[in-house]
């Protein structure tokens, strides 16, 4: 299997409607040029999105208090239910093209699965699939969830791994299928540098999806 180049963006902080626009305007380039793949990292605001298994009660927050908390909700074309975006959150978006290699979306999910499993790993904390679910899992609880799009063979949304995460947050929805939610800060009992966890997911993510990454982008240095 050839590897494949990946323009990795680092986009720091961005809105959830913005990260939205610029995954569609990229899965557009991928579809048309076969080219070059991405994987964009992030962070979103306080956020709630809802996928196509979403029910209509998964969000327990009236509207006014979702207001207070500061955290906007958006109908997506992921899979899976309802899950919570926020500050203190690595959020990973690979627009990436499965064709003709690796056309299997459970594939896709697992090695996606990996990639933070082996980052879990990089930082001592021992982490695990369950049979049946999606995302990764430790024994405190569930600290990263998983839901994807695939369109002609291309990816959009991804992953979002609870790092410095407030989780007060997931008590105002069910998230996924109502399993208990952890962080990495919360396991190993101190805060960690977002840029750190970010390179050791970059390095990994290349390792499993045999990328080469070419072009490193910072918040200064992008305009979305």
């Amino acid at each position: 299997m050839r590897e494949r180049p990946l323009e990795v963006r680092r986009l720091g902080r961005v809105a959830y409607g913005d990260g939205l626009e610029l995954q569609k305007e990229l899965e557009a380039r991928v579809i048309a040029e076969r080219t070059r793949n991405y994987l964009l990292l992030l962070e979103h605001p306080h956020t709630f999105t809802l996928g196509r298994r979403a029910k209509t009660d998964g969000v327990l927050a009236t509207a006014d208090l979702l207001r207070a908390l500061g955290v906007e909700v958006f109908e997506t074309n992921r899979g899976g239910r309802v899950t919570y975006h926020g500050i203190g959150q690595v959020v990973g978006y690979p627009i990436v093209n499965l064709s003709p290699d690796r056309e299997d979306v459970h594939r896709y999910v697992r090695d996606l699965e990996e990639v933070l499993i082996r980052t879990m790993s990089d930082y001592g904390i021992e982490a695990f699939r369950i049979e049946g679910l999606t995302g990764v899992h430790t024994t405190e609880g569930k600290v990263a969830a998983i839901g994807v799009h695939i369109k002609r063979w291309v990816t959009t949304h991804g992953f979002a791994l609870n790092v410095n995460t407030d989780l007060s947050y997931y008590n105002w929805i069910i998230a996924c299928e109502g399993e208990p939610v952890t962080s990495m800060d919360r396991i190993l009992g101190r805060s960690l540098e977002m840029s750190e966890v970010e390179d050791r997911l970059i390095v990994n993510f290349c390792s499993v999806f045999r990328s080469v990454p070419v072009v490193t982008e910072t918040p200064s240095a992008v305009s979305i």
